[in-house]
């Protein structure tokens, strides 16, 4: 029995739930939303479907369940320009977060943005293991990288590491063919916007996020120990520390189970320092 709890069920957080429960691979969920109209008619839609799934509203039992998927608190408009530009409006969300999660001893993944910051704060004030959380985000921005390399007829392995944002590092060097550095930095122009253009036209991002999310629960819940792009806390890892960074991590049932190093090129090298760097000290300002 898998018990998945969602805390801010709105677009991304509501079709999590969903999902997680249409699929078989929750059979509980714990739902969780300071808009309680809001709450109210996300469970009588998910109850209308049939569904068997066991459906709570009671805050207490977040802390029972095996997974908890953070997603409260504002999400981006046109007009936020970058996900950082959302900390201050969010950090008192996460503030409050942390304290329900209190005594919660699972696997705890992060959505709300700035996620990489977030994961790191929530991490440092719940007290959990630094493995048992993980941040979404790089399944996301790879899913965009493969689309931009198959645009260009460019094959190989598509990975984003470093933050989910303006400095997240697509991986050339795991490409089949050299890809001159003109073209990355279009690439990676393209990347930082990708998502522009769905919140223009529909107010957010939806499918993308829930469908990785949910693949990211199934790779807690099966304990395969998939390789993903996600955001996790080095310990050294990479030359890096004191934050939550986007890495290829082998994810199972206790979380982060490896940190695999790949050796980068020059190119990746230096802006994935620079991605340390900038998330670093967004951390220390959020007092994480």
């Amino acid at each position: 029995m898998v018990g998945l709890a969602v805390m801010g069920v709105g677009r991304v957080g509501g079709e999590v739930a969903y999902l997680a429960a249409s699929l078989g691979i929750v059979d509980s969920l714990v739902l969780y939303d300071s808009a309680t109209q809001h709450l109210r008619a996300q469970v009588l839609d998910l109850r209308h479907t049939g569904l068997e799934t066991t459906i709570s509203t009671e805050i207490s039992d977040i802390k029972k369940a095996d997974i908890c998927v953070f997603a409260a608190g504002l999400a981006r408009n046109p007009t936020v320009k970058s996900r950082t530009d959302l900390l201050s409006a969010n950090l008192p969300v996460v503030q409050e977060g942390a304290g329900v999660l209190e005594g919660f001893s699972g696997i705890l993944i992060t959505v709300t943005n700035p996620m990489d910051v977030n994961n790191y704060y929530l991490c440092k004030k719940t007290g959990l293991p630094r493995e048992r959380c993980i941040g979404f985000g790089g399944q996301l921005d790879s899913a965009r990288f493969a689309l931009a390399l198959r645009n260009r007829g460019i094959t190989g392995f598509p990975f984003v590491l470093g933050e989910h944002g303006e400095h997240q590092v697509p991986l050339f060097s795991a490409l089949s063919q050299m890809v001159p550095y003109e073209t990355r930095e279009t690439i990676l122009s393209e990347l930082r916007g990708a998502s522009m253009e769905i919140i223009r036209g529909k107010g957010g991002t939806v499918f993308g996020p829930a469908l990785h999310i949910v693949h990211l629960i199934r790779a807690v819940t099966d304990d395969v120990k998939d390789l993903i792009s996600c955001s996790c806390i080095p310990d050294g890892e990479y030359g890096i520390s004191g934050c939550s960074i986007g890495v290829p991590a082998r994810i199972g049932r206790e979380g982060v189970f490896h940190i695999e190093e790949w050796e980068l090129d020059r190119w990746e090298q230096q802006r994935m320092d620079e991605a340390g760097e900038f998330i670093g000290d967004l951390c220390r300002k959020a007092g994480g």
